[in-house]
């Protein structure tokens, strides 16, 4: 991985060893640890964890509620601090960053689709796309705003304002939104959880074609083993720790894992 102006090239230094693939990852942690609370009251929320998420890859998080899975993302996007460990996008070490650092690679680097589709009321659609690249003082290139619109089907929906669009369009814009800047690594919380079926679906759908038509780097958690059906890679989490990792998932193999998990 290449070094980039105020980041922290990857080292293997004494401590967790990095995972095989470390030298492909968009994001990663290593030894991570989250601790809520002290003595007794304490809730450990990742135990010791060691994953890398590949670039160019649709990777699932999935575990049963409290697993520590959304904890895994936040602290792997920066959201969240870790107790220890620490936690990569790219080559940079997120512990090295003070708070502008820190804000500056969030809006650059990464882009962010949660359950909630999080649009500003008084913007129009193209406004809350371009919202992120706004604030930083950058512009979205026209060619790649142009391309990011054809692919989650927004053209005749770019001056509409939030309450005039569907659940649906209001996830495609928050989706477009995370592309548009060309980050390094999409994390996605429960993308679908607010929409019906088929604009989940159609969610999903466009999330996947990001990955295999312009290499976008996705990590997504979610309690959907469809949903989960759609990554390359889904990650199980269980109190804290990776329990397994699923290359190839369909729908049935994640349950039988999930299903396994609940006993």
């Amino acid at each position: 991985m290449s070094s980039r102006p105020g980041s922290t090239v990857v080292d293997r230094q004494p401590g967790s060893p990095l995972p095989a693939n470390a030298d492909d990852a968009a994001a990663m942690l290593v030894g991570a640890v989250k601790r809520y609370g002290s003595d007794r009251s304490a809730v450990v929320a990742l135990d010791d964890v060691t994953i890398a998420f590949p670039a160019g890859k649709f990777t699932a998080v999935m575990g049963p509620s409290g697993s520590g899975k959304s904890t895994m993302m936040h602290c792997a996007a920066g959201l969240d601090q870790l107790t220890s460990g620490r936690a990569f996008v790219g080559d940079t070490d997120l512990s090295t960053l003070n708070d502008r650092e820190l804000t500056r690679l969030r809006r650059e680097r990464i882009g962010f689709v949660f359950q909630a589709f999080n649009l500003v009321a008084t913007l129009t659609a193209e406004e809350n796309i371009c919202l992120p690249m706004t604030l930083s003082g950058r512009r979205p290139s026209v060619a790649v705003l142009d391309q990011v619109v054809s692919l989650l089907r927004l053209g005749d929906r770019m001056h509409h304002r939030p309450a005039e669009l569907s659940g649906g369009q209001q996830q495609r814009v928050a989706v477009a939104r995370a592309l548009v800047a060309q980050p390094q690594v999409v994390f996605a919380d429960e993308p679908t959880g607010n929409l019906d079926t088929r604009s989940g679906q159609e969610i999903l759908g466009f999330l996947r074609s990001a990955v295999d038509l312009h290499h976008q780097s996705i990590v997504m958690v979610t309690h959907d083993p469809n949903a989960a059906a759609w990554a390359d890679h889904v990650v199980f989490v269980v109190d804290g720790r990776v329990h397994d990792v699923m290359d190839h998932p369909s729908a049935d193999s994640v349950i039988d894992v999930m299903k396994g998990l609940g006993r």
